[in-house]
């Protein structure tokens, strides 16, 4: 088995035993090294986005004193969820290993499927209502932006 999925299971087990959240673990590695490692954490912090890959990711970043963590790499326990897929993105990362598929989550009651359709554009489901207001105004800030000399793009 490779060592850092290793320990993302390892991570999994971690939160089962505290209660933490969901059967998920992550390790975030740079160098062949270990820079973060963490377990779903929502039920523990009533935080929806603590999955084990996003409080990886905050670990990592926090640690490396940067928000650009394309020189590491990303071992899920599982395939990610569209947050952590997408946070995976923000953070540039250019490799992503993981052990179980959607599919095997889905089938012990984290079930993706719905997210996944809602941003296919194909769920006949409405969760949440959706609807723009105050365009104009809220685009005044980015206009701001747009002319600020003083600033970093990520």
């Amino acid at each position: 088995m490779n060592k850092f999925m290793k320990v993302a299971v390892k991570e999994a087990f971690e939160g089962l035993k505290k209660n933490d959240g969901g059967p998920f673990g992550a390790v975030i590695v740079k160098n062949g090294k270990i820079i973060a490692k963490s377990h779903n954490q929502v039920i523990k912090t009533n935080d929806p986005t603590a999955h084990a890959e996003v409080v990886a990711l905050r670990k990592a970043s926090a640690r490396l004193k940067r928000f650009d963590l394309s020189d590491c790499e990303m071992y899920s326990s599982c395939e990610p969820c569209p947050m952590c897929f997408s946070a995976i993105h923000w953070a540039k990362m250019k490799k992503l290993f993981y052990g179980c598929t959607k599919e095997d989550a889905a089938k012990i009651g984290f079930d993706d499927k719905f997210i996944y359709d809602v941003i296919k554009g194909v769920s006949k489901k409405k969760q949440v209502k959706i609807m723009q207001i105050d365009r104009e105004e809220c685009l005044r800030p980015f206009k701001r932006w747009e002319s600020k000399e003083e600033k970093v793009q990520y």
